[in-house]
């Protein structure tokens, strides 16, 4: 099975923007994403950082509801969720020391690469 066309990686804080529906960026997002959206084969890509980013207020505050909202957009079916491996560790490694990146911003930009996305949302 090949991959779609349309890969959109999205890091954590549009993933916080989309959700959360945090202004200014809220509309941002949610534009470029319709712009994929129609295309049935689009997928979103996030590394599983995303994941550990996204939920540690609303668990920290105990906001069950951005909680559950998270769970949801993280359990979809158009929603790659890749795995920080070791192609991803080495490319962040690089991207770090070469490009001055935070440890974050270099693994979601080297899962971005690693996993072929098309569009980069930061």
């Amino acid at each position: 099975m090949g991959r779609s066309l349309s890969r959109i990686y999205l890091d954590a804080s549009c993933i916080i923007y989309l959700i959360e529906a945090a202004d200014p960026f809220h509309a941002v997002v949610a534009v470029r994403l319709a712009q994929h959206g129609s295309d049935p084969s689009a997928v979103i890509v996030t590394s599983r950082l995303s994941r550990l980013e996204c939920r540690t207020r609303p668990l920290r505050d105990g906001n069950r509801s951005v909680l559950e909202a998270y769970d949801t957009f993280f359990s979809s079916n158009r929603l790659v969720l890749a795995e920080i491996d070791r192609l991803v560790i080495e490319r962040a490694t690089g991207l770090r020391a070469q490009g001055g990146f935070k440890t974050p911003d270099a693994i979601h930009l080297a899962t971005a690469i690693e996993e072929d996305a098309t569009v980069f949302l930061t």
